[in-house]
């Protein structure tokens, strides 16, 4: 069934609360000092059942000026308004400031109740529909019915609930959402239940037994009950007032402006970025850096507006506007909310919320900027994707984080980044994670790998590549090490570039030696060659070369298997190896094994040389030591 909230909406001492209690028969003022005094302070809650048996939440709302934040609260989640004017007065300071909130919040149906028409006769009704008629002209409500009634002798009451109904049957259903989120307006103890929360579910649905968190603490607790127009239920949903009893958590932990949402949904933030407009009526113009205070669900915040496209707002102008919070606050792309100025405080425009989690504090007057949140506020879903998934940068995006800044679920989403990464203009780089690149960047970070790696083969033309991990330090765009490895793995199975264990190069990449180069590199293989079984370590003769050129060219030698490492700064001719592999074979095959004395012996060489060479051996696994022995490894 359709959960409609109706909300009243006017001045002071217009009979908004004695209204709905001639509507439903339940008095909302519940404070002593509301009575004493004959005004509405804090938020009222009634219900009503309309013919059919549709049951119409009703939020009573303060109507003086030092309550406005009250009423700002309270306005969250109303589907349908009633502005209530009292017809010995007429339209009043409060009447204008309800109304403005109420178009600000994007609240678009409502009717005009007209009260007190037993305290004036004819002729000054007349005059009352003039001036309320011209008021709403240029307003939601211009259209709207205009009902008039007494609340104290009950004419035009059974006629305003004719209007209601027939109103609540034109208000489309509400959509649901993917994420529970209730605003807290309320907050108290219940002897033998414990803490309880009340406010309008304006998305999702829970259940009892459910585990929620409450932002922006993020504190978990489980739902134990759950009321809806003082009935116990065990679902609610959008639409409904709600009261949740709260299992695992203390009364003092939740405050009004907090809000109850499925487990681990939102994100708190000092910052959100918005579109903004400064009402036509509002009394000067909004300078940058301004002082004021930020109204969403039933929050406020004292805050700082940053102007990002223009130095300062004229009222009826709009903007974009970076909102700095001195506290935290939870929200979602598209919330509503309301600006009222810091000193004196009156309401003075509002917006929507584009981006509900800034990675950043936003560059005024940025080209970059300004389009990214035109995307956001103008774009449809696959351009909002799409935006967010550019702005995760070269760090990429993921899912999770992804789904809340869109404001979408995670299976719709799923089905719009197939089709994105189809058309290739999103790439997943890492699936275990399930974190998302924009193509643009990808091709950056590509670019830059590969011109990495050409510059490193320009700069050691003898070095067969770079190491791997040395190239992640050297490429600014892919240090994160699964964007790397991707962009690895797709570069080499592409064949532009060659990995080879931990060596990376061009696959045009070759190794060419320069005419002195070939010289020195003669000098180092005759050398080793002719010194057999006794060649010189090579800090002895690296001196004859210029610069690093000889060790350079020793690691060509090494690499095309010419020279043989058998040890720190120990090398060997290849050909010398093979005839001492051949030697020990013969020696092994007439003798079976063979002591370090012997190996001494048959090779000619002292201990330096005898030792390393017969381990190097060993690990080719030609030979297998047995105590102090030597003999042919079986294979």
């Amino acid at each position: 069934m359709k959960q409609i909230v109706l909300g009243t909406a006017g001045h002071i001492d217009h009979g908004k609360t004695s209204l709905i209690r001639a509507l439903t028969g339940i008095e909302t003022d519940r404070l002593k000092e509301e009575k004493e005094r004959g005004i509405t302070i804090e938020l009222g809650f009634a219900h009503i059942e309309l013919p059919g048996g549709k049951l119409v939440g009703i939020v009573d709302v303060p109507g003086h000026e030092k309550f406005i934040k009250n009423m700002v609260a309270g306005a969250t989640g109303i589907d349908l308004v009633a502005l209530v004017i009292a017809a010995d007065e007429g339209v009043m300071p409060q009447t204008r400031e309800h109304l403005e909130i109420c178009e600000i919040l994007n609240i678009k149906h409502g009717l005009v109740v007209l009260t007190k028409i037993d305290v004036v006769d004819s002729d000054w009704m007349e005059l009352v529909r003039e001036d309320v008629t011209e008021f709403l002209a240029d307003t939601f409500l211009a259209q709207s019915p205009m009902v008039e009634v007494s609340s104290t002798t009950g004419e035009g009451i059974d006629h305003l609930l004719k209007v209601i109904a027939e109103l609540t049957e034109k208000i489309p259903e509400k959509e649901t959402g993917h994420l529970f989120r209730l605003p807290v307006d309320r907050v108290f103890t219940m002897k033998g239940f414990g803490t309880v929360i009340t406010g309008t579910a304006v998305s999702g649905h829970i259940h009892t037994g459910d585990t929620v968190t409450i932002y922006p603490q993020k504190i978990n607790a489980r739902v134990r009950g759950i009321q809806v127009h003082n009935r116990k239920v065990e679902e609610a949903r959008a639409g409904l007032r709600t009261a949740l009893n709260l299992q695992g958590i203390e009364r003092t932990t939740i405050k009004r402006g907090d809000v109850v949402a499925t487990q681990g949904s939102l994100r708190p933030t000092f910052m959100v970025d918005v579109s903004l407009d400064l009402l036509k009526s509002s009394p000067r113009k909004l300078k940058n850096r301004a002082k004021v205070r930020f109204h969403t669900g039933t929050s406020e915040i004292i805050s700082t507006v940053v102007l990002l496209n223009t130095e300062e707002l004229h009222p009826g102008e709009a903007c974009f506007a970076q909102i700095r919070l001195d506290e935290p606050v939870s929200v979602l792309r598209d919330d509503r909310f309301v600006l009222r100025s810091y000193s004196p405080v009156r309401t003075i425009g509002g917006g929507k919320i584009l981006n509900p989690l800034p990675s950043r504090k936003k560059k005024r007057f940025s080209q970059e900027v300004i389009s990214e949140l035109k995307t956001l506020f103008s774009g449809n879903m696959d351009e909002i994707i799409e935006q967010n998934v550019l702005s995760g940068g070269f760090k990429g995006i993921e899912i999770d984080d992804l789904a809340f800044l869109s404001n979408i679920s995670k299976n719709k989403l799923a089905v719009n980044l197939k089709k994105m990464m189809a058309k290739k203009i999103v790439v997943q780089f890492d699936k275990e994670n399930s974190r998302f690149i924009h193509q643009k960047h990808l091709n950056m970070a590509r670019d830059e790998l590969i011109d990495t790696v050409s510059r490193y083969h320009k700069d050691f033309p003898l070095k067969p590549g770079v190491i791997k991990e040395e190239l992640r330090s050297r490429v600014r765009r892919a240090k994160d090490p699964k964007l790397f490895n991707y962009l690895i793995n797709m570069l080499d199975h592409d064949g532009t570039i060659v990995l080879e264990k931990d060596i990376v190069h061009m696959k045009d990449h070759h190794v060419t030696l320069e005419k002195d180069q070939e010289d020195v590199r003669r000098t180092i293989e005759e050398t080793y060659l002719t010194a057999g079984l006794k060649p010189p370590y090579f800090k002895e003769i690296k001196g004859k070369f210029p610069g690093s050129t000889g060790e350079d060219v020793l690691q060509v030698l090494i690499r095309e298997g010419v020279l043989i490492k058998v040890k720190e700064d120990m090398f060997f001719h290849t050909r010398v190896m093979e005839g001492l592999k051949s030697k020990l074979i013969a020696f092994l095959k007439e003798h079976g094994e063979i002591t370090t004395p012997q190996f001494k012996e048959m090779t000619g060489v002292s201990r330096k040389y005898a030792i390393p060479l017969i381990e190097y051996i060993d690990r080719l696994q030609l030979t297998v030591r047995i105590g102090d022995l030597r003999v042919l490894r079986k294979k």
